[in-house]
């Protein structure tokens, strides 16, 4: 009976441990994402991304909104 509540509790320590890492990895991937998105669509318009901003492009509000390049 002690093996299978020892077995229990690296169980339950599993799952918690693999609830944490999912939920760094998560807003991690999402900002890779979205970022790899500006940064394509910046190009794509003909300008230059550099310090989180799209360079050479006059307007870049009317390339990139509601979260996608337009």
């Amino acid at each position: 009976m002690k093996e299978a509540a020892g077995e229990a509790n690296l169980t339950v320590i599993t799952v918690i441990l693999i609830g944490i890492v999912v939920a760094v990895a998560i807003p991690l991937i999402t900002t890779m994402m979205t970022n790899t998105a500006k940064r394509s669509c910046c190009s794509n318009a003909g300008g230059n991304w550099a310090n989180n901003t799209c360079k050479g492009i006059t307007n870049w509000s009317t390339v990139w909104s509601d979260g996608k390049c337009n």
